[in-house]
């Protein structure tokens, strides 16, 4: 008898292949090999119907319509052939929601007639794979709604706020369901450190001796009253009212130097000794947000690659599965670390009970156990060394320290806190209170093994010090004082660690889409990195101003954490998923839903959506190439404009910052003179290289057709400089002649020629027919004769060899590839490498912009859509019902098979959050 085992990877099928019998073939589906698709995708006959708009019918159960991938189809035909061989198929995707889902998926597409079985386990040893075949189960339908309903939120909400952000902020942007609220987050942080005041304070610091020990003590407080330190401070600057109700005393710099003068000799005395036990409990084993932290913090890794790295020990078999949230061990795992424990560090670290941890978060439902080394006894990094590297070896050391920790004794000892007062002789007050402490760990217990790292906090508490052994009453030596100014610090920006700290925090998101999440908001420009920080772009104030003000359920931090707790009791079978859907889409208990809110959001102002204000009339303003600053002047119009520089962070680009960028950009244009109107011409440095302008004056006014004064203010006339031209050397008289382009021939056969400097170099126009020339230099130099021998030649096309792009015009909005200007064989065209659009024969191939080439390109894929679309899937519709039931629609035929395309993953205008997937 044949058994047909699926799992998810070609790495994890080897690992299972090895625990398992020849009657078992291990294969993989490589993910998941079915999605919505682009309702662009849909068959000719759905487009206009329910499901037109997301490939989802909204008005019918939201029934979702899958196909299966273009690059899956190969896959398919190998799974099905397989099963035509084996008598017994046996699903072994992983045991979370998703697992669930590609195990559903596979049944849709395969159908078996054999028996099927379920199984699931935590982990790839030879134990856990002979528990899995001995305790198989049905398919979990209730997971599979809770995953499906995911899915098709986040298709919604993708589909219907993204085209907003397309028309008002920005092509290719997206929205989604929780990297919206994620990208919030960060924003918040920058605004606050934007609003941030510093205020100034200062301290002072005494080195103490005893004999020969020495320690150091710092200033606690004056006549009694405490000396400010950073946390006293509100972020305007002010102390806060708590503090200043206190009477808590702002030391100046003068005060700081004079009471350091006066401590810099003489004595303290100790006034107070006070001793306390000290224990520490080691932190929980790891869920996956603890250890996308912790791999942060210790070993500078990002949680993309943690989660890569994580998943490779588990598909290898070195680790549990690392999709979880719960800290829970099992028996086998606890007595695998007591072990060890007993073996290594001693009996007298071993707690005489084994630890039982509980999950805290009330959202955990992924998994049954905390992320560990794999198998009944654990490998040592000792023992793995030899099959691990770099980070893989780096990762499950950490892993395994942390899990033996979890398990050892507490550390112990004890903590001093000792007081001291000193003479100030009535200079700026009487007595001086100083405070030193410090700890002493007399059992090391589990930090033997493992210690926790910590995110950096935004005041530090003071360092603790080793103590000599002191009494009260007792007289010690000053040594030296000094006085140090401080200023009160920002709110720290978010890491990686720390965002996915405040994520699980605010129930944001689950443990399965914390990597992607963050991965998603760094690849579609919405945040860079600085370091270890993450630092929000202008573009990301933009959208989320948008979204706030018009959509602000889609970034509510409880609205948000809410809808997870829906999925999850979906899971569990307590909520309906169609209900849900309804009530999130259409609305319930006369709160709007997302349909009616988009649809009643009216006109939004783009310009105000894309404006930042930074102060004294500049503004930062998010355009098509980027950020730019905009001065106002005092009459409301624009005065001067700068590009923000990408290393400049938000939190940077203060008043005077802007100022500066403001005049620096003024000075970078070079007056070269002056032309027949008066004006000045300057030479500039512009996106697609230098080029020479008119400066049009404030005062300057253009006449309509009918004489009239317009109110349009004149536009000043450009020209790009020769190639052989450069910007420090070009004269006057030269840019004069680059301004008075497009230089006029004369006629030929009653039509005019007319010779211009292009974007793709110089050419010849005549009517609509156009011809290159050879070098810049012809502009000025070629003849009317010399240009009807050019035009009598017939055009070259459809006669060459395959040529290199004529041009690059930018990246497509629609499918995220690069858009090239071709010379094909019958004529010109633009493509993304998917579309092809024909250039008209009107238009000028030197004067197409990027933007004409996406509109050519949304005109070809409409007449596409229209003629029924090039091709049509086969794919299979399915309702999403309450209590797990499914069913299923019979499966549409076409005539036409799909030829292979980029998938949809890769595409930029992917508008809803990419679900986290499995390679």
């Amino acid at each position: 008898m044949t058994k047909l085992v699926i799992v998810e990877s070609p790495a994890k099928a080897r690992t299972v292949a090895n625990f398992l019998g020849d009657e078992y073939e291990v294969t993989a589906s490589v993910g998941h090999i079915r999605d919505l698709p682009k309702p662009s995708d849909l068959p000719a006959d759905m487009k206009k119907g329910s499901f037109g708009k997301f490939a989802v019918d909204v008005e019918h159960n939201f029934e979702p319509y899958y196909v299966v991938n273009t690059d899956k189809k190969k896959k398919v035909t190998e799974l099905k052939a397989a099963l035509k061989k084996a008598d017994e198929l046996w699903l072994a995707t992983d045991e979370d929601r998703e697992g669930e889902a590609i195990a559903w998926h596979l049944l849709e597409v395969l159908k078996p007639k054999i028996p099927v079985k379920r199984m699931v386990f935590h982990e790839i040893t030879k134990e856990a794979i002979q528990r899995a075949l001995e305790a198989t189960r049905d398919l979990d339908t209730k997971l599979v709604d809770a995953q499906e309903t995911r899915r098709i939120l986040d298709r919604l909400v993708g589909y219907e706020v993204s085209p907003l952000l397309w028309r008002k902020v920005a092509p290719s942007l997206s929205a989604g369901r929780v990297q919206s609220v994620t990208t919030r987050l960060v924003v918040e942080r920058e605004r606050e450190r934007m609003a941030f005041v510093p205020a100034g304070y200062w301290d002072v610091a005494v080195e103490m001796a005893k004999d020969s020990e020495s320690f150091t003590a710092k200033l606690l407080d004056v006549d009694g009253a405490r000396v400010a330190v950073g946390k006293d401070f509100d972020d305007d600057g002010q102390l806060k009212p708590k503090s200043a109700k206190e009477g808590v005393r702002v030391l100046t710099e003068d005060d700081a130097q004079a009471i350091s003068a006066l401590l810099s000799s003489g004595n303290s005395t100790v006034v107070s000794v006070e001793t306390k036990p000290y224990r520490r409990r080691p932190a929980a084993p790891f869920t996956t947000s603890t250890l996308q932290q912790e791999a942060s913090r210790k070993l500078s890794m990002n949680s993309r690659d943690t989660m890569r790295v994580a998943q490779s020990l588990y598909e290898n078999g070195f680790i549990t599965y690392m999709r979880t949230d719960s800290v829970n061990l099992s028996s086998q795992a606890i007595a695998a670390a007591r072990s060890q424990i007993k073996d290594m560090y001693g009996a007298h670290s071993l707690p005489d009970k084994p630890r039982i941890y509980s999950t805290k978060s009330k959202g955990a439902q992924e998994a049954h156990e905390a992320i560990r080394p794999a198998g009944d006894s654990f490998r040592t990094p000792a023992q793995v060394a030899s099959e691990l590297r770099g980070r893989e070896f780096a990762l499950y050391e950490l892993i395994w320290k942390r899990t033996v920790a979890s398990q050892m004794a507490d550390a112990t000892g004890s903590t001093a806190s000792i007081r001291l007062t000193a003479s100030l002789d009535n200079v700026v007050g009487s007595e001086a209170r100083l405070g030193v402490s410090g700890t002493i760990i007399t059992f090391p217990g589990f930090m033997a093994a493992y210690e926790e790292g910590k995110d950096k906090k935004r005041y530090e508490e003071q360092a603790e010090s080793q103590l000599p052994e002191l009494a009260e009453g007792e007289t010690v030596t000053n040594v030296e004082a000094q006085a140090g100014g401080h200023e009160t610090a920002p709110p720290p920006r978010y890491t990686e660690a720390s965002l996915v700290k405040t994520m699980e925090e605010k129930g944001i998101g689950r443990p399965s889409t914390y990597a992607t999440t963050i991965s998603t908001i760094t690849d579609r420009g919405y945040v860079d990195r600085k370091g270890q920080a993450l630092v929000p772009t202008w573009l990301a104030f933009a959208v989320i101003r948008l979204l706030e003000e018009n959509l602000p359920d889609l970034v509510d931090y409880d609205f948000t954490a809410d809808m997870e707790e829906d999925l999850d009791k979906i899971a569990a079978g307590e909520e309906d998923p169609v209900e849900y859907l309804g009530g999130f889409y259409r609305g319930a208990d006369e709160k709007k839903g997302l349909r009616d809110q988009v649809d009643g959001l009216g006109d939004i102002d783009a310009r105000a959506v894309n404006t930042i204000d930074i102060g004294d009339n500049i503004a930062v303003r998010v355009g098509r190439y980027g950020p730019y600053l905009e001065e106002t002047k005092s009459d409301g119009t624009a005065g001067k404009r700068a590009s923000v520089p990408p290393e400049v962070a938000p939190d940077e680009l203060t008043v005077a910052k802007a100022h500066e960028l403001l005049d620096a950009a003024m000075q970078e244009d070079r007056v070269l003179g002056q032309n027949e109107k008066g004006w000045d011409v300057v030479v500039k440095d512009g996106r697609f290289g230098p080029y020479v302008s008119e400066v049009v004056p404030d005062d300057a006014v253009q006449l309509t057709p009918t004489g009239k004064v317009s109110k349009v203010k004149p536009k000043p006339a450009t020209a790009s400089l020769f190639k052989s031209m450069n910007p420090d050397t070009v004269t006057i008289e030269q840019a004069l002649q680059l301004l008075s382009l497009p230089r006029e021939l004369g006629e030929i056969d009653e039509e005019l020629v007319t010779v211009h400097n292009g974007r793709f170099g110089p050419y010849m126009r005549k009517g609509s027919d156009s011809r290159s020339l050879e070098s810049e230099e012809q502009i000025f130099t070629i003849t009317l004769d010399e240009a009807k021998d050019i035009f009598a030649q017939p055009k070259q096309r459809g006669k060459r060899q395959a040529q290199p792009p004529l041009a690059e015009l930018g990246k497509d909005p629609v499918s995220g590839g690069t858009i090239l200007l071709k010379d094909g064989r019958f004529g010109l065209y633009v493509t993304d490498g998917e579309t092809n659009a024909s250039l008209p024969r009107s238009e000028d191939p030197n004067q197409i912009t990027a933007e004409r080439a996406q509109d050519l390109l949304v005109q070809r894929r409409l007449k596409i859509a229209e003629q029924g679309g090039p091709k049509k899937r086969n794919a299979t519709k399915r309702t999403v019902t309450g209590a797990g039931k499914k069913k299923t629609a019979a499966k549409k035929s076409t005539t036409k098979k799909t030829t292979g395309k980029k998938p949809a993953a890769k595409k930029a205008s992917a508008p809803e959050a990419d679900a986290a997937k499995k390679a």
